[in-house]
């Protein structure tokens, strides 16, 4: 009985597996499939070529403003939901390679124009399409366009490789922009690989921690403007990335950290624009860095494991959603290896401390790191020790969260900088804190708080110390009204030969350099600055 049930299974998996490959097969072909599913699928796709491109615009009520077979709709409306009446959607062919027949005609390149492009050497001639877009097309060659995505606003970008940005928005929609992917993706798939961090020849490494950014779809509109500029309208995201970006180019880091709430999502209706900005300042200038999530980071159109999806898939990004059996998405590890060996000089830890409580009744407000991220922790500690021994130096370790632990509240405990405003942290203790000291982390940082920046130095009887910090509010799209207070950003320094971590702030206005500089760590213990 048990040997037919096993024949039964095969056999059907079997026949399952070659119906589904005959439907492929068959799709690849003659598109079998409805074109409802084939628009639910990805937009873009390894070896495929641009034929055409339209713009599909429509009533709301009367249509759903998709194009039939073989158009393909990318699912952004370009008026993000805001026009009273009207949707509006950019609409692409594309093929397989091995699906042109003879010398049909694909999309050698895009332009956005009012007046028809000058023409090309080799008499191909440009085709005018809905919205300003103005295509070329001609025979395939290497360079042909192989993908389109929409971004919107006056200040996007797109970090990624091989894609352009144009500059005109479509005359149709809400500071809608295409950007397109010219050539194949195989191409630059060696430069994606995840940069390996290492000491540098001075034995020092400079991480940058830039907290709370809140960027918008769009330039987004400040709150609580200090100081303010006379004469000028206040345009968050651009303040907010010129002054990040002046910090990037003075400190020059080896990594940046970003604590959470990088994107405002009450403000971002298309959160990949707002996320491609904030990736665009450390990509201009080669600085790798990793990210973990706020409680406003998913409160746009996409949600946190769909923006770890996207982030991950950035250049320079370590980023990584962490184990799928853990809350959360974001919990993981980062080393720093040693100058000369691939031994680890510096652990660091990331922890998603999610967003708010599961239990507004018990303990409302903010949630916390759960039970099984402090086991997750402690694992990950344990494991590490094999690799963290073959280092022949001290080896130092570090955390990233977003919400502040309930150790934050200790105000009798000692500080350096400022406590401007309530800590928010989360009612419940799951003593994430504990696990850390035990472990001999000396230095976690969180951000949430804005116009809090200080360091607290955490006692807890039979427990080794700990340097609990804020990073400080970095984005003029989220609050700073506590006393004029004025946007900043925290740095650390790892001096791995001494064991030494030191820190500071830099502040957007008044600089006075290097702000509330103190050592947290020397010869690996923590002190008591």
């Amino acid at each position: 009985m048990a040997r037919r049930i096993v024949r039964t299974a095969t056999q059907l998996a079997v026949l399952s597996f070659l119906a589904f490959l005959l439907v492929y097969l068959l799709d690849t072909r003659y598109r079998v499939l409805p074109n409802a599913i084939h628009n639910r699928l990805p937009t873009h796709h390894d070896q495929q070529i641009i034929t055409d491109i339209e713009i599909a615009s429509c009533f709301k009520l009367l249509s759903g403003c998709r194009k039939d077979s073989p158009w393909y709709r990318i699912e952004k409306d370009l008026y993000l939901e805001e026009h009273l009446v009207r949707h509006a959607f950019v609409h692409v062919i594309r093929k397989h390679e091995k699906e042109l027949v003879g010398d049909e005609p694909v999309v050698l390149d895009i332009k956005v124009s009012r007046k028809q492009p000058a023409a090309v050497k080799d008499g191909e001639v440009w085709e005018q399409r809905t919205g300003g877009i103005w295509i070329l097309r001609g025979k395939l060659r290497h360079n042909a366009v192989t993908a389109v995505e929409v971004l919107f606003g006056p200040d996007a970008e797109d970090p990624r490789l091989d894609w352009q940005i144009k500059d005109t928005p479509l005359r149709i929609g809400k500071e809608a922009r295409l950007s397109v992917r010219i050539g194949s993706p195989d191409s630059t798939a060696e430069k994606h690989k995840k940069p390996k961090l290492r000491i540098g020849k001075s034995g020092k490494f400079k991480i940058i921690q830039v907290a709370d950014l809140h960027l918008s779809t769009g330039v987004g509109d400040c709150r609580d403007e200090y100081p303010v500029m006379k004469n000028t309208k206040c345009e968050a995201d651009p303040r907010t990335l010129e002054y990040v970006a002046k910090y990037l180019d003075e400190e020059k880091p080896d990594l940046a950290v970003l604590t959470g709430d990088q994107v405002n999502g009450e403000s971002s209706p298309d959160a990949q624009t707002a996320l491609f900005k904030m990736a665009d300042l450390f990509i201009k200038r080669n600085i790798p860095y990793a990210t973990i999530y706020g409680n406003h980071d998913d409160e746009g159109d996409l949600k946190r494991a769909e923006l770890m999806k996207l982030t991950q898939t950035l250049p320079l990004s370590l980023s990584e959603p962490g184990p799928e059996t853990v809350p959360g998405v974001g919990n993981y590890v980062v080393q720093i290896m040693s100058h000369k060996a691939d031994h680890p000089a510096v652990t660091l830890y990331f922890l998603d401390s999610h967003s708010y409580t599961p239990d507004e009744k018990h303990y409302p407000g903010y949630d916390w790191i759960k039970p099984e991220q402090v086991k997750w922790f402690e694992d990950e500690h344990e494991s590490l020790k094999p690799k963290i021994k073959q280092y022949s130096g001290i080896h130092l370790q570090m955390a990233f969260i977003h919400i502040p632990l309930p150790e934050y509240t200790h105000s009798k405990n000692p500080f350096v900088g400022q406590w401007r405003e309530g800590v928010t942290a989360p009612r419940y203790n799951s003593n994430f804190s504990k696990a850390l000291m035990d472990a001999g982390v000396g230095v976690v940082t969180c951000g949430h708080d804005h116009a809090n920046d200080y360091c607290l130095l955490e006692r807890q009887e039979g427990h080794p110390k700990l340097w609990m910090c804020y990073g400080g509010g970095a984005g003029f799209g989220g609050y700073g009204g506590y006393n004029n207070y004025i946007r900043r950003i925290r740095m650390f320094e790892i001096d791995a030969p001494s064991g030494r971590i030191t820190t500071w702030k830099r502040t957007e206005v008044e600089d006075k350099g290097r702000l509330d500089e103190q050592i947290v760590v020397d010869s690996g213990k923590v002190q008591e600055s």
